[in-house]
């Protein structure tokens, strides 16, 4: 049995299902319009939406309404593991602690733990290989789950380290249950193609040397590419028939005016359709698609939202959809 969508304090996106079935956070609305309403002018200069068949399976949408909390809800039985994506981390501290700590699952951890839950913030290397990135995971789940089965949520390319860890590394001191990607490229994005042409193979190992001399791993860059994601990752990586895997997409049409996603989207929606300015809708689906989020970033799904962009929006006497 599966969960209805839900999202969490704060207007974030990010959604839950647990074993056992029970819903832990507000519920949104849920929509299945017979059209997508405004595409933004990408779309609609070169393409029509009711003919365009990438608009066919976006699933059910997502949209929230001022959700409304609720006073109490079910704590899970297992504790949650967050795994971030690529350049990600779980907690970030400036200028030897004088400024408060920036968290990567901005309020979620939060909102989660005052409900009771055990709460894991996995931290792995962040632009390491997704063979690196797993080997922190599982490490780490060990460590602070101690021998309890565990519940994974995954945004972007954690949800590609959770996969390899459960289907490759299979280890012996971590049981997962269930793991929840959300707009996790699970094969590739087009945008990572595009950089990766862009710079050219002749400028790589340079750019790859500069980022290594600033203590950071290269490994993750070429692994998010589309031919090695369908090619080689996907075949190579079977789903485990003991864990149970949902997945959530989210496209905004088009980006805001102050969104740092604008160009990144328009390289992706040539290519592979709606998108939330990082990684497209199918892309994002792998197991069970419990739907598509409308109107968010690749960013407003772990709650970093675009204050400006609502403080305008109010002043102009519009509310945020």
């Amino acid at each position: 049995m599966s969960l209805p969508p839900c999202a969490i304090r704060n207007r974030s996106r990010l959604c839950n299902h647990l074993r056992p079935s029970r819903s832990l956070f507000y519920s949104v609305r849920t929509t299945q319009p017979s059209r997508f309403g405004s595409l933004g002018s990408h779309y609609s200069t070169q393409h029509d939406a009711g003919d365009d068949p990438r608009f066919k399976d976006l699933g059910k949408q997502l949209v929230d309404e001022y959700a409304i909390l609720r006073e109490k809800y079910a704590t899970p039985k297992h504790p949650i593991v967050l795994a971030h994506g690529l350049l990600g981390f779980a907690e970030l501290r400036l200028v030897g602690g004088w400024f408060p700590a920036i968290h990567y699952w901005r309020g979620i951890t939060d909102a989660l733990k005052a409900n009771g839950i055990h709460v894991i913030t996995a931290t792995v290397p962040p632009s390491g290989s997704i063979e690196q990135r797993a080997q922190k995971l599982a490490h780490g789940i060990a460590e602070v789950a101690q021998g309890k089965s565990v519940n994974i949520i995954a945004h972007s390319m954690g949800g590609l380290d959770a996969r390899y860890m459960i289907s490759h590394l299979q280890p012996k001191n971590v049981d997962v249950r269930s793991l929840v990607t959300v707009a996790s490229p699970h094969r590739g994005s087009a945008f990572a193609d595009y950089l990766l042409g862009e710079i050219g193979q002749a400028r790589l190992p340079s750019i790859y040397k500069f980022v290594e001399g600033v203590g950071m791993d290269t490994g993750a860059f070429e692994q998010l590419g589309r031919a090695y994601m369908t090619e080689k990752f996907n075949p190579e990586t079977p789903d485990d028939p003991d864990v149970r895997y949902f997945s959530y997409g989210a496209r905004m049409d088009p980006p805001p005016l102050l969104s740092p996603f604008r160009y990144s989207h328009n390289v992706i929606a040539n290519q592979e359709g709606p998108n939330d300015g990082l990684v497209s809708v199918a892309s994002s689906k792998w197991g069970t698609y419990k739907g598509t989020l409308v109107g968010v970033s690749h960013l407003d799904l772990i709650n970093w939202t675009n204050r400006l962009k609502w403080t305008m929006w109010k002043m102009l006497g519009q509310g945020p959809t």
